[in-house]
């Protein structure tokens, strides 16, 4: 177990990228701070709880993940993220990988952050895949349907009046429990 330096904090991030995922279980046992939690895919770094992390850790303090895949799902991500921490003296801890990051890391250290991350890379590229050969396979066998649509016809129906009626989209998605994007595929706007 790592220790903060004197007066730094003990940060743990997880993330999970479905509902079905348990968060506890990534840093169970583990003695930390504060914890920032994000349910989210890991494609991009446009996280809100990984930013508020990020925003949040000081020099002294300890950066604790589970996996490199859970901080990041690219190479790059996940090497500008380590290395923007330990320039302002946050230590990066991966405890599945058993890694812990300083900032005077050695070459080696450098390597293996390297090649771990490129290996979460490659998994994530090869799941895609494979999840884009079954769906191929399920709409020539008749058997895939498709996403289920967001709102009933009825719903989607009163939703176009009310956009037409001129009230605040960013409410009106709130209010129907959607995002912005999925209103804007129901209401499209008029050029």
């Amino acid at each position: 177990m790592v220790a903060a330096r004197r007066g730094g904090k003990r940060v743990g991030y997880v993330r999970v990228s479905t509902i079905d995922q348990n968060p506890g279980r990534q840093l169970d046992g583990l003695e930390l701070d504060k914890t920032f939690t994000d349910k989210a895919s890991g494609k991009d770094a446009k996280r809100p709880q990984l930013q508020a992390a990020l925003d949040y850790l000081r020099d002294g303090d300890v950066l604790i993940v589970h996996s490199m895949d859970r901080l990041a799902r690219n190479l790059d991500d996940l090497r500008r993220i380590v290395l923007e921490l330990t320039e302002r003296g946050v230590q990066v801890q991966f405890v599945k990988e058993g890694m812990l990051f300083t900032g005077e890391d050695s070459a080696m250290s450098k390597l293996l952050l390297s090649v771990m991350g490129a290996f979460a890379e490659f998994e994530r590229s090869l799941l895609k895949e494979r999840q884009r050969e079954g769906i191929a396979l399920a709409k020539k066998a008749g058997v895939y349907k498709g996403r289920k649509p967001s709102l009933t016809p009825e719903r989607a129906a009163e939703l176009r009046s009310r956009v037409a009626a001129g009230e605040k989209k960013a409410g009106l998605a709130r209010e129907f429990g959607i995002s912005r994007e999925t209103l804007y595929q129901y209401a499209p706007v008029a050029e």
